[in-house]
């Protein structure tokens, strides 16, 4: 285990590890990343750089397209987030968001096995009917730890999503200490992954986590030891990540190094930080784009939220150092102690602590 994180920080230290620095790491280690067109003058020479950096990204529409890592996959900067898309009364409803977002331009799909019971996965696969899935980045995750219970829910995710494969499986809630251990140990749930991937059924494989960045390392330490490379890695990225456990600083730069896709969530904190009253709903969202995210991963229930995103994504333009310095400044209070990010503080959002057995 890596020791513990270092909780405080200075401000102007964080400011100035922005995305115009990873551009500059990414350009060196081959990472793909993407800008929209008509920046202004104060960020030409972050396009330039980009451009450098990635010479496939693109942007259509109001979308920007950025490479998942190594993979050379083009994803939607902005992710549909799998666990809003279970909540709405009408199954119709979370259909119609889905297809929204892809007509305007959304590729990037997550969900989860344990979301809503598979309500959530049930209605994504329903959505994805009638040629949608061609043209979905499909990604989804599943919680078992041991190989039965990971080839379980595989196919279990599967059949719900009504698809032969995913594009992206990921293990779920990486969130302790031995849970790195347990997924690679001989019989567990890398078994099954690889297995798997093998057959088809997964192009790609990552892992998710929420509650802390030496449990990251310690995930990414631990595959390295068994010679195996992530294809992409999700955390908390937003404006009070930045001060309290930060993945941004311990865990992001790691994955920039190895060509890893970063994809970002809770860029609003599940809607705690916008309680803080420290920052804008587009303030949180433009910070996550800012970083070196192939995705921000957010929830849209509805079809405001939708719109929201769409927006942020096609008025999206590089944050100055300057921009970010003083948008740290003003969440650094809230920030200190993580009160705002509560699935790093507490059990609220523990989903497999609560529910031991889908462990395996």
């Amino acid at each position: 285990m890596n020791n513990p994180v270092n909780d405080q920080g200075n401000t102007a230290r964080r400011a100035d590890m922005t995305r115009r620095d990873f551009v500059k790491l990414a350009v060196a280690t081959g990472l793909a990343v993407s800008l929209t067109p008509g920046c202004s003058a104060d960020v030409k020479d972050d396009a330039k750089a980009d451009a450098k950096a990635d010479p496939k990204a693109d942007v259509k529409e109001g979308m920007i397209y950025r490479t998942l890592g190594r993979t050379g996959e083009q994803v939607s900067a902005l992710g549909l987030g799998g666990y809003h898309i279970g909540l709405q009364r009408d199954e119709a409803e979370s259909i119609r968001i889905i297809r929204t977002a892809m007509d305007r331009g959304v590729t990037f799909l997550d969900n989860c096995w344990d979301y809503n019971a598979g309500v959530s996965e049930t209605r994504m696969g329903k959505a994805l009917l009638d040629g949608y899935r061609a043209r979905a980045f499909l990604m989804t995750k599943i919680d078992g730890q041991s190989k039965a219970a990971a080839a379980k829910q595989i196919d279990e995710s599967l059949k719900r999503l009504q698809t032969d494969h995913v594009d992206l499986m990921q293990f779920h809630e990486v969130i302790r200490p031995g849970d790195p251990d347990k997924i690679f140990a001989a019989g567990g749930s890398m078994e099954a992954m690889l297995a798997a991937k093998q057959a088809g059924k997964v192009r790609y494989i990552g892992f998710t986590g929420h509650k802390d960045p030496s449990i990251h390392l310690k995930m990414l330490s631990v595959a390295a030891a068994h010679d195996f490379k992530f294809d992409a890695v999700q955390m908390p990225l937003n404006v009070m990540d930045a001060h309290f456990r930060s993945f941004e600083q311990q865990v992001v730069p790691e994955l920039v190094k190895a060509g890893t896709g970063v994809l970002g969530m809770k860029a609003l904190g599940f809607g705690a930080i916008l309680a803080s009253k420290t920052a804008t709903a587009m303030e949180c969202l433009q910070y996550a784009l800012n970083l070196p995210t192939s995705t921000v991963i957010t929830g849209m229930d509805s079809m405001e939220m939708v719109e929201q995103g769409l927006e942020v994504v096609r008025t999206f333009k590089p944050l100055t150092p300057e921009a970010v310095k003083a948008l740290l400044a003003k969440t650094e209070a809230a920030a200190a102690k993580g009160d705002y990010e509560h699935f790093k503080t507490s059990g609220t959002f523990d989903g497999t602590v609560m529910n031991p057995d889908w462990l395996g």
